[in-house]
């Protein structure tokens, strides 16, 4: 018997109603205001006509204080699945032109339930953030479900990624939900994430602070390092999701989507000489460094404005997804600091989860010394480090281009560390401490009593290096497996790593280690 047309027409309307969430007219502002509704955003991370719907009439019943009989279409959140460059991913968008986007028992639900469908599938999740918090009138409800998706953040954590597109307010207890993500994207000037705002602070406190300070993109990319990647738009942030999709496996059970040619060309690439300063104490630039190393254009810099003094990112060499983890002397000469270990440690730990291969650039003279850096826990936040390195075992391959000293040469993947192959240029220097400072503290009397003190230094100082600092030295100890011409670099590095991509290794069995956190 076939369905008749009240039934069909039924379907329509209840369709229509739900699609077109806090009504057209709302719909219609937002997009003249230059915002993406919550089905734009979706529309335009998918393939065309590839996203399947989860939940359209999932609707709170409405009978809490002071919502009686009001509608909510979809509970303000379209959740699903879709194809993104022929992959598939789920996604969830929060609608604020339906009750502010506010979350409530249904409204968390249905994220819950998509992100169990993700589980099992082994599906990256996307979710955008555009939303006033709590539904105040659900009470302990919203809680609640706040509860079980942070709960669903920390169970998908590691099995399959996690992207939070920050797209609108974002407060409160909210904001734990992207933080728990693997990448968050906030937009310029349509977001803000915040515990406290403003008002909360001034009279809790007393202080006087604006939003801009508090909870603006460039606050959490610049000094909180709560945010990885600062979107101009909706347009540039879903820009920016396609990108960093485009480094990852579906989950933690598959590869990178590496794109292997069927052979290396292992030319020299003499430009890279270039790029050594004569003077050995002036600053390398380890952007360019990486600008010549991998292919072209494919370098995704992660969190570039935070902890500038190392430099985090996805690229490909030779076809080969790759988690590259570089010091930048540009920036308080590479030394490692409390901010630079935490941006490194948690890199390490995502490549790591997601068997992607990390190799290491180092320019390091040691961590950053003062009061400061000690009182703030230097030593806890360096271990992260140590720890992160250690408890890797995806391919890892440690590439020492110039200093390498202390404790931060073995913060930087050494050998001892677990690194796979170890190579270094010639200009490489592995120490205790620079050859300065180590002849300073050594040959004090020398100094002091010769002919001509700077004369006596200059000569003790190059002793030390050819003797003490040369990679010669560490390569006789079986630290570094190859010293090369900085032009055989890229050549080097891709064979390594196209001979590592088989790599498996087994460590002893255990519920997990304990990072000094």
């Amino acid at each position: 018997m076939p369905i008749s047309a009240a039934v069909v027409d039924k379907l329509r309307k209840k369709r229509d109603v739900a699609i077109n969430g806090g009504g057209k007219d709302k719909l219609e502002e937002r997009r003249k205001k230059g915002l993406m509704t919550a089905r734009d955003r979706l529309d335009n991370l998918y393939d065309a006509n590839t996203f399947q719907e989860r939940g359209l009439y999932a609707e709170h019943n409405c009978t809490n204080f002071g919502m009686m009989g009001k509608s909510l279409p979809a509970d303000g959140v379209v959740t699903g699945t879709g194809y993104v460059a022929g992959v598939p991913v789920a996604a969830f968008s929060q609608d604020f032109t339906v009750a502010g986007g506010s979350l409530g028992n249904i409204h968390a639900k249905k994220i819950v339930n998509l992100m169990d469908y993700a589980l099992k599938a082994g599906l990256p999740i996307v979710g955008f953030m555009d939303s006033g918090g709590a539904r105040i009138q659900e009470g302990v409800e919203s809680l609640s479900g706040y509860g079980q998706v942070f709960f669903h953040n920390v169970l998908a954590s590691g099995v399959v990624p996690q992207i939070a597109v920050i797209a609108g307010p974002c407060a409160g207890g909210a904001a734990y939900s992207p933080a728990l993500t693997d990448f968050q994207i906030m937009i310029k000037k349509q977001a803000n994430m915040f515990i406290c705002g403003p008002d909360v602070i001034k009279a809790a406190t007393g202080q006087t602070c604006t939003m801009e300070e508090v909870g603006s993109a460039a606050a959490h990319a610049t000094i909180s390092g709560n945010i990885h990647f600062v979107a101009e738009n909706d347009t540039h942030a879903i820009q920016i999701v396609k990108q960093l999709l485009s480094y990852l496996p579906s989950n933690n059970l598959v590869d990178p989507p590496h794109k292997l040619p069927p052979t290396l060309s292992l030319t020299k690439h003499k430009s890279m000489e270039a790029l050594v300063p004569e003077d050995p104490k002036a600053p390398l630039d380890m952007a360019a460094v990486i600008g010549k190393l991998f292919d072209a254009n494919t370098f995704l810099e992660v969190q570039r404005d935070f902890a500038k003094n190392i430099i985090v990112g996805f690229a490909r060499l030779k076809g080969m997804v790759v988690a590259i983890i570089a010091n930048q002397p540009m920036v308080k000469a590479g030394t490692l600091d409390i901010d630079a270990s935490d941006k490194a440690a948690r890199f390490i730990r995502f490549a790591n989860c997601f068997n992607i291969p990390i190799i290491t650039l180092v320019d390091v003279p040691g961590f950053l010394p003062g009061l400061a850096q000690e009182r703030g826990g230097i030593i806890r936040h360096g271990a992260k480090m140590l720890f992160a390195y250690s408890a890797a075992t995806v391919p890892k391959i440690t590439m020492i281009l110039r200093k390498a000293y202390g404790g931060a040469y073995l913060a930087m993947c050494s050998k001892d560390l677990g690194a796979d192959y170890v190579l270094a240029w010639p200009t490489a220097e592995i120490a205790v401490m620079g050859a300065e400072g180590a002849v300073k503290v050594l040959y004090r009397k020398e100094i002091a009593a010769a002919a001509d003190p700077k004369a006596k230094e200059a000569e003790l100082i190059a002793d030390y290096r050819d003797k003490f600092a040369s990679p010669y030295q560490a390569a006789s100890k079986a630290m570094i497996d190859d010293i090369i011409e900085p032009a055989d670099t890229r050549a080097a590095l891709a064979m390594t790593l196209r001979n590592l991509l088989s790599k498996r290794e087994t460590r002893p069995p255990k519920k997990h280690g304990n990072i000094p956190l």
